[in-house]
């Protein structure tokens, strides 16, 4: 199910390669320092209406802030995240970055493409996580402001090179930020190759729709009756199981901690498969904080959804003087299954040249 089509698609009209001046309405841009092996980084801060306001850096094509009004007005931000790029770089555990080229998991830290095996960076445990050591978290993108008929934008553009982390082919990728007239946050990911290569981008924010605390209280629905069941080490088996009947079922609206003791692992961080009928854009998450109104509602073209609760952040010292204790945030993953390259069964993620891997994910905002 992974949506490949030849040619290219027109995200936006470049209206300069020069970071240092710009004339798209509704983006600004400033300095966010200088990487500890010399290069520069630029935070992009998008303004939409009511006060809605989105910053991305180029480090890791990274979603720093996300500033939401509460159901009486009040801004506040609502992503996890750092105050500092020393701070992204030294101990981020993937806060509102691009991963990439393979998020999730790759079980035994290779895989086998056309014949040749490819090993790759075991960075958890035996397995390999988010890309590797240095994935497309850890890299410095290139970043412009776009013209998009949506709203304000800025496109983030990396070459990975063959043998990047152990995969193959030169790989050219774009993701793009629209912030909407609507108020949605809109991220639309291409990629192209020279060889065959696995692909499956996503962003890694940590939401907290009340910004502050834990999100126990938040109430989620997940548009999935299925997940793929995990082993000891988060790899899939390859049997997609009913969510009914377990802790796992959120398909009508339930609390996130209300049955979070019950999973065994003390908390999410399962792959749901979507319940969907076509390859477009279908909702796949509703999540609501009830004390300030906030809600979010996640569309997506993808296959599966990753539900992290934030199991491992414990007292992480964070942006304006925040402490994140477990489960001070939550992620919502939109991408293909993990292990894919292991698993002839499920949509594909290989990517060959002559194809364009596209995905779009939106965050659709409100309050109630």
């Amino acid at each position: 199910m992974v949506r490949f089509t030849c040619g290219v698609v027109l995200l936006g009209l470049l209206l300069t390669s020069d970071l240092g001046a710009t004339s798209v309405a509704g983006v600004s841009m400033d300095s966010f320092g200088t990487t500890g092996d010399g290069q520069a980084v630029t935070r992009f801060t998008l303004d939409g209406p009511g006060g809605v306001r989105a910053r991305v850096i180029t480090y890791g094509a990274t979603l720093t802030e996300l500033w939401l009004p509460d159901r009486q007005g009040t801004l506040g931000d609502v992503v996890l995240g750092f105050d500092s790029l020393a701070e992204y770089e030294a101990k981020s555990p993937y806060f509102g970055c691009t991963t990439g080229r393979v998020a999730n998991r790759i079980g035994g830290a290779r895989f086998t493409l056309d014949g040749v095996e490819y090993p790759l960076a075991a960075n958890d445990g035996a397995n390999t996580l988010h890309g590797g050591r240095r994935g497309l978290d850890k890299q410095v993108w290139q970043g412009a402001p776009v013209v998009h008929e949506a709203g304000p934008a800025v496109r983030l553009t990396l070459v990975s090179p063959d043998g990047d982390e152990g995969f193959p082919g030169n790989l050219d990728l774009a993701v793009t930020y629209i912030l909407t007239r609507d108020g949605e946050l809109r991220l639309e990911y291409q990629a192209t190759t020279d060889k065959a290569t696995p692909v499956n981008l996503t962003n890694h924010s940590y939401f907290n729709l009340a910004g502050a605390g834990t999100v126990h209280g938040h109430i989620l629905t997940l548009h999935a009756s299925r997940y793929t069941e995990p082993d000891a080490n988060l790899i899939p088996t390859g049997r997609l199981l009913p969510v009914a009947g377990t802790p796992l079922d959120f398909t009508r609206p339930a609390s996130v901690g209300g049955r979070m003791g019950q999973v065994s692992i003390g908390g999410y961080d399962h792959n749901y498969v979507i319940d969907r009928a076509d390859t477009g854009l279908v909702l796949t998450a509703d999540l609501y904080e009830p004390a300030s109104g906030r809600a979010m509602e996640v569309l997506t073209t993808e296959p599966g959804v990753q539900f992290y609760s934030g199991n491992f952040l414990s007292g992480l010292a964070g942006k304006a003087g925040a402490v994140y204790v477990r489960h001070a945030g939550l992620c919502l993953e939109t991408q293909h299954y993990p292990d894919a390259v292991h698993r002839p069964e499920f949509p594909s993620i290989i990517l060959r040249p002559g194809q364009t891997y596209r995905q779009v994910t939106v965050h659709r905002f409100s309050t109630r």
